[in-house]
C-alpha cells in the first residue's frame, strides 16, 4: 500500500518510480480522488461543528422568546442532519475508489534495482560451486524418478494434473529435506520455528499483497477462507494490526508448510515433472525489522538459503531481479537458482524479498520507537524460501543420479534417512 501523502508531495518522482516498473503514471488518477475524498471530509466537519453550534442556539433563543429564530435554527439542523448521510456515502464511495486504486499498484523499486523488462535483463551477482561432470548422459527428473517413487499417474488420477504421491524413500527422502532446512534455519540462523494455520482470512491475503490482485493465483474455500499460497501469509499477518515494541525486533519466524497455487498465472509452464505443483511444501523465511535494518535483514536472509545450498552441494547462482522481474510487493529480490543437470540448466529454488513498509501499511503494523512513547513507524517485512522443498528434492535427485537410475543421498540428509544411502529401483 502506498502513502497517499508521499503521493501527492512527489507526483512526479511516484510516476517516475512506477515508469521503472513498466507502468504508466497514476497520480492523474489518484490525486483527484484524494483531492475529493478530502474535500468531503471537510464539509463533513463543518457540517457536524455547524449542527452542533446550531443546535446550542436553539435553545438560547427560545429561552430569549424568539420563535423565528428558533425555527429557523431548527430547520437548519434538520436540513444538516438530511444532508450529512449523503456527504457520508459520497466520502465512503470516493474512499473506496481510492483505496481500489492504490490497491493494485505494485512496490515501488529501490534505488540499486536494476532497470529490465523482464528476466533476461536479471543481473547475476554470483555463483557457487561446480557443476558435476557426468560419465553418462544425466536425465531429467520426471524421466528418473518414477521408477524410484515419485508417482505422477497416481497423483493425477486422484487429483489431477500437477499433484503427485511419493512412495516409500523417495517421500522420505522429501520429509529429510523439509526438517534439514528448518532444522538449519531454526538452530544456526535464529528463525523461531512456527507452525502456522494454511487458511487464511481475506484479511491476512490482503496485508500481505496476494489480494486483490491475485485472487485467480489461490485456492478458495466454500467458508471463504484462503488456501496460503506461501507461509508468508501467516507468518506476516500474525503482527497484523499490532503496535510492537521496538525492543522485540528484529522478529525472525520459519515454518515448514504445505503451500497451495493455482497457478492461473503459468498456464503451460513447467507442466511435466515435480517443479511446478498445486501442492507443494516450503521452508518459508519471514523477518520484521525496524526500517534502517532492513537492507542488511535482507542480505542475511539470502545467505540463510544459500547454506541449505552450500550443505547440500547444489551449484547454484544468485541473481538480482530487475524492476519488470519483481514481484508484486518487493522493492528488492535476489533469486537464487539451482543447477539442474537433467535440463542443463540453473533454475529458481529461493526467492528472497524486502517489501520495505508496503505489507506493514496494508497490515497497519507499526513499532513503538524505545524511549518516544508517542512515536511510532510502520515495520519492514521480508520474507523467502529456505527452500522450497520439491524444487530442491529434484534438484538432489538429478544432481546426485547415478548410471544405473540410483540416487545417492547426500551426506548432509544421512542423520534424517533412517540408514537408508541410496534410492534404488
Amino acid at each position: 500500500m502506498h502513502d497517499i501523502r508521499l503521493i501527492r508531495e512527489n507526483r512526479s518522482a511516484f510516476d517516475a518510480q512506477l515508469a521503472r516498473r513498466g507502468l504508466t503514471p497514476q497520480a492523474e488518477t489518484l490525486l483527484p480522488l484524494d483531492e475529493r475524498r478530502r474535500a468531503l471530509a471537510t464539509e463533513m466537519q463543518a457540517a457536524q461543528a455547524r449542527r452542533n453550534d446550531a443546535s446550542k442556539l436553539i435553545g438560547a433563543a427560545m429561552a430569549k422568546g424568539d420563535t423565528a429564530a428558533a425555527d429557523a435554527l431548527k430547520a437548519e439542523v434538520a436540513a444538516l442532519k438530511d444532508r450529512l448521510p449523503a456527504l457520508e456515502a459520497e466520502e465512503k464511495d470516493v474512499a473506496a475508489q481510492l483505496k481500489a486504486a492504490l490497491d493494485i499498484i505494485p512496490n515501488l523499486a529501490a534505488d540499486d534495482v536494476p532497470f529490465g523488462t523482464g528476466e533476461e535483463d536479471n543481473v547475476e551477482v554470483s555463483r557457487w560451486g561446480t557443476p558435476r561432470d557426468f560419465d553418462f548422459t544425466p536425465r531429467e527428473h520426471a524421466d528418473l524418478a518414477p521408477a524410484l517413487g515419485m508417482d505422477f499417474e497416481t497423483g493425477a488420477r486422484l487429483s489431477g494434473a500437477r499433484f503427485t504421491f511419493l512412495r516409500g524413500p523417495m517421500a522420505r527422502l522429501h520429509r529429510a529435506l523439509g526438517q534439514f532446512m528448518l532444522d538449519i534455519q531454526t538452530g544456526e540462523h535464529g528463525y523461531t520455528e512456527c507452525n502456522p494455520p494454511v487458511l487464511v482470512k481475506d484479511e491476512a491475503m490482503y496485508g500481505t499483497d496476494k489480494l486483490p490482485k491475485f485472487a485467480e493465483d489461490s485456492f478458495r474455500t466454500t467458508d471463504d477462507r484462503w488456501l496460503i499460497p506461501t507461509s508468508e501469509v501467516s507468518l506476516t499477518a500474525s503482527v497484523m494490526g499490532e503496535l510492537l515494541d521496538e525492543a522485540t525486533l528484529p522478529m525472525r519466524l520459519a515454518a515448514l508448510t504445505l503451500c497451495f497455487r493455482s497457478e492461473a498465472g503459468a498456464a503451460g509452464r513447467d507442466t511435466r515433472g515435480f517443479i511446478r505443483q498445486h501442492q507443494f511444501e516450503k521452508c518459508e523465511l519471514v523477518s520484521i525489522v525496524r526500517p534502517e535494518d532492513s537492507e542488511a535483514e535482507h542480505q542475511r536472509m539470502v545467505r540463510a538459503a544459500e547454506t541449505i545450498l552450500e550443505r547440500l552441494n547444489l551449484p547454484y547462482r544468485k541473481l538480482l531481479l530487475c524492476t519488470g522481474d519483481m514481484g508484486f510487493g518487493a522493492r528488492k529480490t535476489y533469486d537464487l537458482e539451482v543447477w539442474l543437470p537433467g535440463q542443463a540448466a540453473y533454475r529458481e529454488i529461493s526467492s528472497c524479498s524486502n517489501t520495505g513498509d508496503f505489507q506493514a501499511r496494508r497490515m497497519n503494523t507499526r513499532y513503538r520507537v524505545t524511549g518516544e512513547q508517542k512515536r511510532t513507524e510502520f515495520v519492514h517485512t521480508l520474507n523467502g524460501s529456505g527452500l522450497a522443498v520439491g524444487r530442491t528434492l529434484v534438484a538432489v535427485i538429478e544432481n546426485y543420479q547415478n548410471a544405473d537410475g540410483s540416487v545417492t543421498v547426500p551426506d548432509a540428509l544421512l542423520p534424517y534417512m533412517g540408514g537408508v544411502t541410496r534410492l534404488e529401483v
